[in-house]
């Protein structure tokens, strides 16, 4: 399934504080923890826990956290399909890191050791 321009750009006008709830639930439901997701989040994006809250506090889109975000050199490392779409094949570049990121998240929902979401060798 490839993604369209209006597909694209809708990920990137979206805020990270309208999905940063879903993130929370999602985890919280599997028994994992908020500090879980934040050291997930911190591991893709250098964003420590001050900084996340404050880029929710500015409801800034996805295109602006991932402009001001330090994407972890790992990050190619995450592969599979998420939402439909196989990540190792999305083009559009600010896509496949918000894909990146609810990999992750869904990694960690599912009860995944944190070494392996963080792709610890």
């Amino acid at each position: 399934m490839s993604s369209t321009a209006h597909h694209d750009e809708r990920i990137a006008k979206m805020t990270f504080a309208s999905v940063y709830p879903h993130y929370v639930t999602k985890v919280e439901k599997k028994d994992r923890t908020i500090a879980e997701l934040h050291q997930v989040i911190e591991w893709l994006t250098g964003y420590d826990e001050k900084k996340l809250q404050k880029l929710i506090e500015e409801k800034v889109t996805f295109e602006k956290f991932f402009q001001k975000a330090k994407l972890n050199p790992n990050a190619k490392l995450i592969t599979g399909v998420i939402c439909g779409y196989r990540i190792e094949e999305i083009e559009n570049t600010l896509t496949k890191q918000v894909r990146y990121l609810d990999k992750l998240v869904d990694e960690l929902a599912k009860g995944r050791k944190m070494e392996k979401i963080l792709r610890v060798a």
